[in-house]
């Protein structure tokens, strides 16, 4: 059942806090932003694959593709200002895979000497409505321990592998956040993790050094918007449970309020396709996920395409819906 719609003069009050990776988060901030521009998004910088992973190694900046895409959702830019950031070169040149975007935040970054305001020059360029900061700017490496003990470093080595992942970690351990991250979180009425990547997106921002003891902290509703399917190589045969479990045993209890769960049909050719891939949909259990101190929101969340995907307008509405109750009922 859709929820009544949420009133806009209220909901632009709102100051969220986004916390994720990957093609989740970004996909998230596409909806958030036509509610309030009290945005801030936080987002993991330990890819080390594609156009980011390349431009780690051979420049020595932190990956930006995630930025990137985060900035470009939240554009108030010309259409074709957007394009330009997500444009990415053809051919086989040593320019063949970058993104536009990448390499022009990368080169903000060799201009000003500093990542951060890389960010924030390449912000004004796309009139970005809120803002985007990276987790940290330690150059750190997200490592995994597996099932059979085995510890792999690296996000694609770890996406790779054929083994459970047990346990991720940061190296370094002692990762610095940004001070407006934590200034963003203790002031936020709601704190969003996910969806994204359970252990390469949404984990690395959590182990950074006190951002998950300041989101236990914050009085804000903190909300975890769950995958619609599972990830090969990284959830394979994850429930809801599963997932919400893997949060507490990293970072504890105290970071997740209530949970988001799809409970739309997916399509049969879209289940095929996935099916394919070695992808299933997450299954959750009400009581289950209620037993582990957790608010339960089933929504028909998943957009109308061929990728079973978060449906960005959806998907707000009900973090939104979620906030403003918080907001007038401490509930």
């Amino acid at each position: 059942m859709r929820r009544s719609p949420v009133p806009k003069p209220l909901s632009r009050r709102l100051r969220v806090v986004a916390l994720g990776g990957g093609t989740g988060l970004s996909t998230l901030l596409r909806g958030l932003k036509e509610y309030t521009s009290r945005i801030t998004a936080v987002v993991a910088v330990t890819d080390d694959g594609g156009s980011s992973g390349r431009l780690r190694k051979e420049m020595g900046v932190l990956p930006p593709g995630d930025i990137r895409d985060c900035l470009v959702a939240l554009a108030d830019a010309e259409p074709l200002m957007k394009e330009l950031f997500d444009y990415r070169f053809n051919g086989e040149g040593p320019l063949a895979g970058h993104s536009f975007g990448n390499l022009f935040i990368a080169a903000m970054s060799e201009i000003t000497g500093d990542f951060e305001l890389a960010i924030k020059e390449s912000s004004k360029v796309l009139v970005v409505r809120g803002h985007v900061l990276p987790s940290t700017l330690d150059n750190c490496t997200l490592g995994a321990v597996l099932e059979d003990g085995t510890v792999v470093m690296g996000e694609t080595s770890i996406s790779s592998s054929s083994y459970a992942i047990r346990k991720v970690f940061l190296e370094p351990r002692a990762c610095a956040p940004l001070p407006e991250t934590l200034h963003a979180i203790e002031n936020a009425d709601v704190i969003v993790l996910g969806p994204g990547s359970l252990y390469t997106s949404v984990m690395p921002n959590l182990l950074v050094e006190g951002i998950a003891e300041s989101i236990a902290l914050s009085d804000a509703v903190k909300v975890y918007v769950c995958n619609v399917m599972t990830q090969p190589g990284e959830t394979d045969g994850y429930t809801a449970q599963q997932h919400l479990a893997a949060i507490y045993d990293h970072v504890g209890a105290d970071v997740v309020d209530a949970i988001i769960v799809n409970n739309s049909p997916i399509s049969e050719e879209v289940l095929d396709k996935y099916c394919r891939e070695g992808s299933s949909p997450v299954s959750w259990d009400r009581e289950a996920l209620e037993h582990m101190g957790v608010r339960v929101m089933d929504a028909p969340v998943i957009s109308r395409t061929n990728l079973a995907r978060h449906d960005p307008a959806a998907l707000s509405e009900e973090i939104m819906a979620l906030a403003v109750s918080h907001l007038l009922t401490g509930r």
